[in-house]
């Protein structure tokens, strides 16, 4: 019988109303903790979810958790995913994990010596459509991945967030706050990131915040890139092209177009764990791909709607407890978000600078996740 570790929840804000419902799910899994610094948003979540409610301090001194997922905004990751070590748990953050390659080494080391897994999000790379789309390529049905183009565009988040500052600002960006799932997602189904380049800018140097909530009306003064096209060279010769911005009110690009020797792969969304996929023969005829019967592409939300998505965040967090198990690398181990990292920054630094970098960094691709193995790690 699995080994059921206790979860701690550092930060109390949107992104962990999803952790905490959606937790249960997975068999080795029960969160035992939820801490903020602002007390009333830890005690709002613990009332809600049914948990206890600490102060930061408290959580990390807790004996009964194991491992404590940071969410934390992105500037506070490096440090208190290293209070998570001190303390001598297990640590497994949102993205990006850190805002630098150094940051990551660092906590690499400490984990190291610490003997203590690290990992991070995203893990909608483990859905069953992108899993069904790596079975694909790695069948060798499409031939050699040679190149491709993925796209993330949208008017930006001060349309929905109530309180968009923090995506502006260094640290955030279309890049570092999107990009993970797309970098990821691709190191998954290509493979690791040899040399990047890039060109960024802004549209606007202030942003009107139109959401609802206590900022509407309010400018934001921005502070990062908000459009970035880049070209990425695989270590394994692909090419692909990279189209990210919050400054595109509409477009026709589909998210992720894999071009092989023998045919292309359309994935889906790697926002979301489910999706079409699509493929093509070497003469470009379309086929819609019958979705196969991975636990990670069913849909559990949004069911009354026409499209319905499948949710399973912590997989990535199960998967890492369970390699603790058997031994295994984890799919979302600190290795690949450490080069989804790398190929971030180094976009954004090719984009001040004009260099063509080469990555300081690479990284095994995870291991795919099959249907027994994702529905092993279910209750």
């Amino acid at each position: 019988m699995a080994k059921t570790y206790g979860v701690g929840i550092m930060g109390a804000g949107n992104i962990s109303a999803a952790y905490l419902r959606l937790a249960p799910l997975f068999k080795n899994l029960e969160v035992r903790g939820v801490a903020d610094v602002l007390p009333g948003a830890a005690q709002k979540r613990a009332n809600e979810f049914n948990v206890k409610a600490h102060t930061p301090d408290e959580l990390l001194k807790n004996s009964e958790i194991d491992v404590i997922v940071n969410l934390t905004v992105p500037a506070a990751h490096y440090k208190v995913t290293t209070d998570i070590l001190s303390a001598g748990k297990h640590a497994y953050s949102e993205k990006p994990f850190v805002l630098s390659v150094e940051e990551g080494k660092a906590i690499k080391k400490q984990a190291t010596e610490r003997k203590l897994k690290v990992g991070s999000a995203p893990d909608t790379f483990l859905g069953g459509a992108h899993q069904q789309a790596r079975a694909i390529i790695d069948s060798g049905k499409l031939g050699k991945i040679a190149s491709g183009t993925m796209h993330v565009l949208s008017r930006g988040m001060e349309h929905w967030h109530p309180n968009p500052d923090f995506f502006f600002q260094v640290g955030g960006g279309p890049i570092l706050d999107l990009g993970p799932y797309y970098i990821t997602d691709l190191i998954s189904l290509v493979g690791p990131i040899k040399r990047v380049t890039a060109f960024t800018g802004m549209a606007r140097v202030e942003r009107e915040v139109t959401a609802e909530g206590p900022f509407k009306g309010t400018f934001i003064k921005v502070g990062t890139p908000t459009t970035i096209h880049a070209v990425l060279e695989f270590a394994n010769g692909a090419i692909i092209t990279l189209g990210a911005s919050w400054d595109v009110s509409s477009h026709g690009h589909h998210n992720i177009e894999l071009y092989g020797t023998e045919g292309t792969v359309y994935v889906p969304d790697p926002n979301f764990f489910n999706g079409d996929v699509t493929i093509t023969d070497r003469a470009g005829v379309k086929e819609v791909v019958t979705p196969w019967d991975h636990p990670f592409g069913k849909a559990n939300q949004d069911l009354d709607k026409p499209n319905p998505r499948a949710n399973y965040r912590n997989a990535g967090l199960s998967d890492m407890m369970d390699s603790l198990e058997t031994g295994k690398t984890a799919r979302c181990d600190i290795d690949v978000a450490l080069h989804a990292i790398d190929v971030m920054t180094s976009i954004l630094k090719a984009g001040e600078t004009g260099q063509v970098i080469t990555l300081s960094t690479t990284c095994e691709r995870p291991a795919a996740l099959g249907i027994d193995e994702a529905r092993a790690l279910l209750r």
